[in-house]
């Protein structure tokens, strides 16, 4: 995982009039869980971008009146009309004890089936993963390159040691379904074509 660095203010008012105040002034409040204590705490909005608009698992370095304090997102709250990031929850990383975040899924490779024509759906985004800090992944990597038109992939063909994954081992993650233009998938006739193809020529010159 890489890091980030965001460098904050703990918050000593709270309350729903003080995190106004904070938000018209350009901060996001926030709050730490998981350690020994709760923390609240603000920092400027740009110091957020590289963790809310990522593909991937970052780990935040807060430092906060000379102490650092290491933690992972585990929700964050957005305007509804401006869609500006309004409220963060973090979990902090602590040796030897898991946490729970929402890996991003990324699909590598041209799938064949839409190659032939199908239609590639992408269900399942993020999956939730439990994991000892150390073992937290930056992303999910999944191979599409050989998908056909009809198959998918699912939940349970995850497989790791680092980690748990906590959805449904029967949700879909990925499908590629047909489509109007889609094409026969002929791999094995045109193989069985060949062979045929092959052993005519053989057959003729017997017969000579």
């Amino acid at each position: 995982m890489n890091s980030i660095a965001i460098k904050g203010t703990v918050r000593t008012d709270l309350g729903t009039k003080y995190a106004k105040n904070l938000r018209k002034e350009g901060q996001v409040p926030c709050v730490v869980y998981g350690g020994e204590e709760t923390i609240h705490f603000s920092a400027p909005i740009l110091a957020f971008r590289d963790l809310v608009y990522t593909s991937m698992v970052h780990k935040a370095e807060i430092e906060l009146d000379g102490k650092k304090v290491e933690a992972v997102v585990q929700d964050m709250q957005f305007d509804p009309l401006t869609d500006e990031l309004v409220h963060m929850d973090l979990v902090e990383l602590v040796e030897g004890k898991e946490v729970t975040v929402q890996a991003p899924v990324r699909l590598n490779g041209n799938a064949r089936g839409v190659r032939n024509g199908g239609k590639l759906k992408h269900f399942l985004r993020y999956l939730k993963v439990k994991a000892l800090p150390q073992d937290i992944p930056a992303s999910i990597e999944l191979d599409i390159t050989d998908l056909r038109i009809g198959q998918a992939i699912r939940v349970g063909a995850v497989k790791t040691d680092k980690y748990a994954v906590l959805n449904a081992e029967s949700a879909v993650i990925v499908t590629i379904k047909t489509a109007r233009n889609a094409v026969e998938d002929t791999d094995e006739e045109e193989g069985d074509d060949a062979a045929e193809g092959a052993e005519a020529p053989a057959a003729e010159a017997t017969a000579e």
